[in-house]
């Protein structure tokens, strides 16, 4: 029975996982979700719904347009197998059942996916799904045993509160934006969802990661200290990281302090 629902699980992120995205392209561009229907954007021809069967189309077509073969990203069939993978290892944390906790997990999933992706090409993080995510967030905290409306409202104070006080520091110091409020918006987001424990747990890893990556940049591709990263993109997959291992990550953490 468990092997069919993880087939189905998979399967719903599949299909999810194709039309975000159709959100990663057209919402920072500021086009409508839901039409025209999906098109290559070299030739303009419509995808037929046997070309547009997640991962599977992209494989059989050998990663090309139909029409003009002009090369398809592999960003498409990424996101679809991300989504998938992700909801499945929601579906374990969320006690191998699905009910109210598997769905909030999927949403803050999809939320960080789309983010991700949107600020790693337009290094933007729009306020459509972060705010709309803080709200439920904070809503979902009414129904859940983990954590509390209060430790939800913390957690987005930490999150958000840390990432504001260094983009005013900052801008004070250098006289220009360091970091952009979008990144305050989705660290709020992501500190209601999460509480403050793994809130902190979050920043460290992706300021980590952020700062590896960037000395990267800077030793391999002559880049110098002045280029701005996008930051949520490396906030999106320490946010799921500390959702799916966090409080065991923490827990660990913890049990090593002297008492």
């Amino acid at each position: 029975m468990e092997t069919l629902t993880l087939f189905f699980v998979s399967v719903f992120g599949l299909v999810f996982g194709s039309f975000f995205n159709v959100v990663i392209y057209r919402l920072p561009r500021g086009l409508n979700l839901s039409r025209p229907p999906s098109a290559c954007p070299g030739c303009g021809a419509r995808i037929k719904p046997y070309d547009n069967i997640p991962v599977l189309s992209y494989i059989l077509l050998g990663g090309k347009c139909r029409r003009c073969r002009r090369p398809i990203s592999p960003v498409y069939p990424a996101v679809e197998l991300l989504t998938a993978i992700g909801f499945v290892l929601v579906y374990f944390q969320a006690g191998r059942r699905i009910g109210l906790d598997f769905l909030a997990g999927c949403l803050f999933t999809a939320a960080l996916i789309v983010l991700g992706f949107i600020d790693a090409e337009h290094q933007i993080l729009p306020d459509a799904v972060t705010m709309p995510g803080l709200v439920l967030a904070l809503a979902y905290s009414f129904f859940r045993g983990d954590l509390t409306f209060r430790g939800a409202l913390l957690g987005a104070v930490v999150g958000g509160g840390f990432l504001l006080f260094v983009y005013g520091a900052y801008r004070l110091i250098r006289k220009k934006e360091g970091l952009g409020m979008g990144d305050v918006t989705m660290m709020l987001m992501v500190g209601a969802f999460l509480g403050p424990a793994r809130t902190l747990l979050v920043l460290i890893l992706a300021s980590l990661a952020g700062a590896l990556f960037g000395l990267y940049l800077i030793a391999r591709k002559g880049k110098d200290f002045q280029f701005a990263l996008p930051f949520g993109t490396f906030i999106a997959p320490a946010a799921f990281a500390a959702m799916i291992w966090g409080q065991r990550i923490v827990g660990w953490y913890l049990s090593r302090l002297p008492r």
